[in-house]
């Protein structure tokens, strides 16, 4: 039912009626209250669905703003037109207001933060605080540790409250008696030094015994506080003294390990002196060596001197001089060599390659710049279409004109198609002699090989005879061995043969080449060139 009369909007016109202009609500404050009383109790338990955000944002803090509104209107047409404080509906609204704040304490920064509420604070009536004071003990003991104290509230009441208050302080003692123990401690804590300014100030007002009871309740929680005071005490110094002997237990093991990092240490230094002195022990021992042996030389020095006749020492030392001034000169030309490399040479290299980068990088821009006024090529996929007949015909003609004003054009031509056809008229005969002199070559080779691995005439068989006979497996496998180079050869890369070329190649069988076949065959081979032994057979040659 709540959640449907949020849905259809009854709740949000109650809100509107509350929040009307004070004038038109004297009329009637009884039904006002009234209505702000069922409103609150509306607002408690609604399931508002997806709504959930803006009941809870918006319309619940303009229902807090409402009732705390219709309070500030009771109090001030108290002031304004003296008339006697309502306290009837003044109670019902707060109630409605800590009802709604009870359910949902979101809204106590909204209560605090409203300036109908400091209206209500500011107001001089003893009754006003202490309803106040009654609705945050009656909401949560939390949040009145949070934000506000009744204590504070209490503090702040006038010192003369008129007698018919003796009936709320009764009241709000018996509420505070009432809370549980834990909200009974923070309210006590939060209203330290109470006790005392209730009995200075408010005794001899018509509610002493009241003032007894809040005296006797405040001391003894401060009594219940003072015991768990010395038991939190006994806990520390018991955890403190724990801590201590197990520091003092682990002292022995602490001061073990600074002794042996502090005899570690001084033994280190110890070593590094040693090791100072025996430094520089041996720095004064070769010094020492070093001056005896100069005094040795100088010695040997002085004694050959004194073996040289006296009319050679001069030209002796004279020499000597000569020998120490160019030693000086060449140490100081190596210096100042040097010298002048750091400060020039190395001045001129840096310049050089500053404009070599200048160069290179100029060099680059104006390519780039070349490059971006040449128009782009079209694709070769678009506009080629082929040679038409006009271009055609236009080709030819520019040919013709060529040919007619360049006479040396058609000798030339002529004297290539004749060099053409000669060799592809010898291009047949070349490759039949150049096979026949393969397989000659390979048919040698095998011989060779043969006689070279035959065994001896006394062990000869049958089988080995034969071999020698009919040798066609050894020079097919030579003439395959020979191919096979051959298509090697012939599928290197092109950089591979620039030194083959064509017009070197010869006739292998030429009066060049006789000797080295003579030498690499052993004197087995003897014959002409091929035009002379054109006619001779293969087998003339077999061994």
């Amino acid at each position: 039912l709540k959640s449907q009369l949020y849905l259809s909007g009854v709740l949000i016109h109650c809100v509107r009626v509350l929040s009307l202009h004070p004038s038109s609500l004297w009329s009637d404050l009884s039904a006002a209250a009234t209505l702000a009383h069922l409103t609150s109790s509306c607002c408690v338990g609604v399931e508002p669905g997806p709504h959930s955000e803006t009941f809870h944002r918006l319309f619940l803090p303009s229902v807090v703003d409402a009732l705390l509104s219709l309070a500030a209107q009771l109090v001030n047409q108290a002031e304004v037109r003296s008339y006697d404080l309502n306290v009837s509906l003044l109670r019902k609204v707060m109630d409605s207001v800590g009802w709604l704040l009870a359910a949902h304490t979101h809204l106590t920064e909204k209560v605090l933060s409203s300036i109908h509420y400091e209206q209500i604070q500011v107001c001089d009536d003893v009754t006003v605080s202490l309803l106040c004071v009654q609705m945050w003990i009656q909401t949560s003991a939390f949040e009145l540790g949070q934000h506000s104290s009744p204590g504070c509230d209490v503090i702040g009441l006038p010192m003369q409250p008129p007698k018919d208050a003796a009936e709320l302080g009764h009241s709000t003692c018996v509420s505070v008696s009432q809370q549980p123990k834990g909200q009974r401690s923070l309210c006590v804590c939060a209203s330290a030094g109470l006790d005392s300014l209730l009995h200075k100030d408010w005794r001899g007002r018509g509610f002493d015994r009241v003032i007894d009871q809040l005296i006797a309740l405040i001391q003894s929680e401060k009594d219940g506080s003072s015991e768990h005071v010395r038991a939190a005490c006994v806990i520390q110094a018991a955890w403190r003294s724990y801590k201590t002997r197990r520091r003092v237990k682990s002292l022995n093991r602490a001061v073990s390990v600074l002794q042996r990092k502090y005899s570690y240490i001084f033994d280190l230094k110890a070593v590094c002196v040693l090791f100072t002195k025996a430094c520089s022990l041996c720095c004064f021992q070769v010094c020492v060596r070093r001056q005896q042996a100069r005094r040795r030389f100088h010695q040997k020095q002085r004694q050959l001197l004194q073996l040289l006749p006296a009319d050679q020492v001069q030209s002796y030392l004279q020499e000597c001089e000569n020998r120490a001034a160019v030693v000086i000169q060449s140490f100081w030309r190596g210096f100042r060599e040097r010298q002048h490399y750091s400060s020039t040479q190395r001045h001129m290299l840096r310049r050089e390659r500053a404009v070599r980068m200048l160069q290179r990088g100029v060099r680059h821009f104006l390519q780039k710049r070349q490059a971006a006024k040449v128009p782009p090529l079209p694709p070769f996929w678009i506009g080629q279409k082929g040679l038409t007949d006009s271009r055609r015909a236009e080709l030819k003609r520019q040919v013709d004109e060529y040919i007619a004003t360049h006479q040396e054009c058609s000798c030339l031509h002529e004297e290539v198609q004749l060099l053409l056809l000669s060799v592809l008229q010898t291009g047949a005969q070349q490759r039949m002699e150049e096979q026949r002199v393969e397989a000659l070559l390979a048919h040698v080779h095998t011989q060779l090989e043969l006689l070279r691995d035959a065994p001896p005439l006394s062990v000869v068989t049958e089988t080995d005879a034969d071999t020698f006979l009919s040798p066609s497996g050894p020079v097919a496998a030579r003439a395959r061995d020979a191919h096979n180079a051959m298509l090697q050869a012939s599928r290197l890369p092109w950089w591979r043969m620039l030194g083959d070329t064509d017009a070197g190649r010869v006739d292998p069988l030429g009066s060049s080449h006789l000797p080295e076949l003579e030498e690499e065959l052993g004197g087995l081979y003897i014959g002409g060139t091929v035009a002379d032994k054109k006619q001779t057979q293969v087998d003339e040659v077999k061994l």
